[in-house]
């Protein structure tokens, strides 16, 4: 079974930065890719940004492409994201997921952190 823990997420202003950490533990632990989601509320959830687990290929949202950073420790089964110019419109619960898709899809994660509140106010 693969556990995905987020954490990091708060109340920050405007224009504050913000870094969210996910740890991935498990006894078969071998996704090909991490992603960070994200799901307003009265909203679908999103896709924010993926990396390639093996060489390290990024890839964004356009609403957030410049703003923020995934990036992964491989060797701590570390995967963050790191978060400047916040915008109220980022506001949503942020999750992590794995899987052996480099996919912007939903439906090609199965593994799935209980997601952590990143609240921008103006």
């Amino acid at each position: 079974q693969v556990q995905l823990v987020e954490s990091g997420g708060g109340l920050v202003q405007a224009g504050d930065s913000l870094r969210l950490s996910c740890a991935a533990s498990g006894r078969s632990f071998s996704a090909r890719a991490m992603a960070w989601f994200r799901q307003a509320p009265g909203k679908e959830r999103e896709f924010v940004a993926v990396i390639s687990l093996s060489d390290g290929y990024t890839h964004y949202a356009d609403s957030v492409k410049g703003r923020f950073t995934i990036s992964r420790i491989n060797s701590k089964n570390m995967t963050y994201l790191r978060m400047n110019s916040l915008k109220p419109d980022d506001t949503a619960v942020y999750y992590c997921a794995a899987s052996l898709l480099i996919s912007e899809g939903l439906r090609d994660y199965p593994y799935w952190g209980q997601g952590t509140q990143v609240t921008v106010s103006s």
